[in-house]
């Protein structure tokens, strides 16, 4: 028999990684590091803190990349969800800033816009984290 999930404290530790993630990459800005792994590290944050919700909303994060996907199955309380962010262009940042192809190099510009819609993701769930 498996123990109850404690949602909870799995939430938290989605929530730590995404802070985490999200640390590093202003790191990597501050030390004009490269672009690329800062984007990635954006999306990688945006895309844990909205598992973490689904994980409080009780619900088993997707094996996605796609943060407006995931948005999309949050419940409608959610205030992430009213954000009105373009989660796609950060969604973009899994695949485009990892691997080599057929895409340009991030500009300053959009590294401090990732950055910017990431940090906006994991503040709005870190403020409704503790009601819920």
């Amino acid at each position: 028999m498996n123990a109850p999930r404690d949602t909870r404290d799995e939430a938290a530790r989605w929530l730590a990684y995404a802070e985490e993630d999200l640390a590093t990459a202003r790191m990597i800005m501050d030390a004009d590091g490269p672009l690329r792994q800062a984007c990635t590290l954006a999306q990688q944050a945006a895309e844990k803190a909205l598992k973490a919700a689904l994980v409080i909303d009780n619900q088993d994060p997707p094996r996605s990349h796609n943060l407006g996907r995931i948005l999309r199955l949050l419940s409608d309380d959610w205030s992430v969800k009213r954000l009105g962010l373009h989660l796609g262009v950060l969604s973009e940042w899994a695949v485009a800033s990892r691997y080599p192809g057929d895409w340009e190099e991030p500009t300053r510009q959009e590294a401090d816009e990732a950055l910017e819609a990431a940090g906006r993701v994991l503040q709005s769930i870190l403020d409704e984290f503790q009601d819920r």
